[in-house]
């Protein structure tokens, strides 16, 4: 079950825990992650409500040994792979750290004992609209590999490339990369993690908006809106809820339009090791680890706070700003209303799409709402999603971002975290309530409601 914490700091993450400051008081200072660096928040003791973190059982072996055992239970799946076919893996880009490096050979491996050879093997960096990768960026996926196996970047704009599969219930017409369609057995690979309006990231996302068209993937994140103008949010588009989620329902018909050979899927840690795997039936596996997920990564408390400092955990967590709202996101669960987030986010590639800025020529949300509406894109979503909660809390972003543009997005910039403290203490009452989420990227937090 997920866990209720009123806990302190853990050693971990204290620098000091006897630190006398100016004013005479004892405090704690933690180092936070912001891009490859880190800052040090130091907070008074009697403010801190809590650090909230994922409660992570240590892995019951090495990360090869997770993956080794996971794959163990693919047999019978491995064992209908016949010599000479075409066998295609699907893996995330750079965005998401998945411990790839270590399951991409051992999954290569694995195909070998079965008669497929490297020749007859490809990996598609399932982009979704994402940018192309680097070949530096190809080299850290897929590991030991590299120059050994075919790496292909997933284009959604390329009609040639795009194979027409059928429409799903709710009419989102499904087109995937040729090669996946085209193969004779497809690998599904990635890590489960939270998503905020998908429920969980990892398994059939894979294949949407991964490996799909642009207008499928616009379309099957349309479904986040409720039918009808000025509706807003399906409320069972949201984090970690899979159950009448309309937005996992057409990823889930679209991937059994593939029909995957099997998934193999991570869990990680938050400093990025490989803590479980979940390998087997596309639908049975990653039920199992989203399970898992939830159990170990939710966080129940009993109050919301007046401040909020969240860190995403540093790179590739806050490479941009949309990769960065999930963190906003999630860290805003645990704010009062009012109240003020402190977010760290690098940002050093952006905001990791060309047209997400122009969004914010709206200002009003039933204006940027309406306008939504009219021409969906799935940027378009994140930023209405980050003004509603610029309006609803107060933000303060520490960013590399131009500040002027920061302001444009409804949020107060801030050179440092040092600066976003003193600012956020202008905001606040005198006696204020904190948390402090040094992998905002990772963890739930849930208010226990009467």
């Amino acid at each position: 079950m997920p866990r209720e914490t009123t806990s302190r700091a853990g050693a971990d993450d204290v620098l000091h825990l006897a630190l006398l400051s100016s004013k005479g008081y004892y405090g704690h200072i933690m180092l936070l992650k912001y891009g490859d660096m880190s800052f040090a928040c130091g907070l008074s003791g009697g403010r801190l409500a809590g650090i909230i973190r994922a409660e992570v059982p240590e892995p019951a072996a090495e990360p090869e040994q997770l993956v080794t055992a996971a794959l163990d239970a693919c047999e019978e799946y491995l064992a209908l792979f016949q010599r000479g076919e075409r066998v295609v893996i699907v893996t995330s880009d750079i965005t998401r750290h998945t411990g790839s490096e270590v399951y991409l050979p051992l999954l290569v491996e694995r195909l070998n004992r079965v008669g497929i050879k490297e020749s007859d093997i490809e990996i598609v960096i399932a982009l979704g609209i994402h940018r192309k990768q680097t070949d530096a960026e190809h080299k850290k996926i897929v590991g030991t590999l590299y120059g050994r196996i075919r790496v292909t970047d997933h284009d959604c704009d390329d009609p040639g490339k795009l194979v027409y599969l059928g429409k799903t219930v709710n009419g989102v017409g499904v087109e995937v990369n040729r090669r996946i369609a085209e193969a004779d057995r497809v690998i599904l690979t990635g890590t489960i993690g939270f998503h905020y309006f998908a429920g969980f990231g990892g398994g059939r996302k894979a294949i949407l908006p991964g490996v799909a068209s642009r207008q499928a993937c616009m379309a099957s994140h349309f479904a986040v809106l409720n039918p009808g103008e000025g509706s807003g949010k399906n409320p069972r588009a949201t984090t970690g809820n899979l159950e009448g989620n309309p937005v996992h329902q057409a990823m889930d018909e679209a991937c059994a339009m593939v029909r995957p050979a099997f998934i193999l899927n991570t869990v990680l840690s938050p400093d990025k090791r490989i803590v479980a795997a979940f390998a087997g039936d596309w639908r049975d596996a990653f039920a199992a680890g989203c399970r898992y997920y939830a159990e170990h990564f939710t966080c129940r408390l009993a109050v919301p706070a007046d401040l909020v400092v969240v860190s995403c955990g540093g790179f590739p967590k806050d490479i941009n700003f949309i990769q960065a709202h999930k963190s906003m996101e999630y860290g805003c669960q645990a704010l009062r209303e009012g109240g003020v987030l402190v977010l760290l986010a690098e940002c050093r590639d952006g905001y990791g799409n060309g047209t997400f800025f122009d969004w914010f020529r709206y200002k009003e949300l039933p204006d940027f709402e309406a306008a939504l509406r009219r021409h969906y894109e799935i940027n378009g979503q994140t930023a209405y999603s980050t003004l509603y909660k610029a309006q609803r809390y107060r933000v303060i972003l520490v960013s590399g971002l131009p500040p002027e543009e920061v302001r444009s997005m409804g949020m107060t910039p801030a050179a440092s975290l040092d600066e976003a403290l003193v600012k956020a203490e202008t905001m606040l009452p005198q006696d204020y309530t904190a948390y402090v989420i040094p992998q905002g990227g990772t963890v739930l937090p849930v208010i226990n409601r009467a």
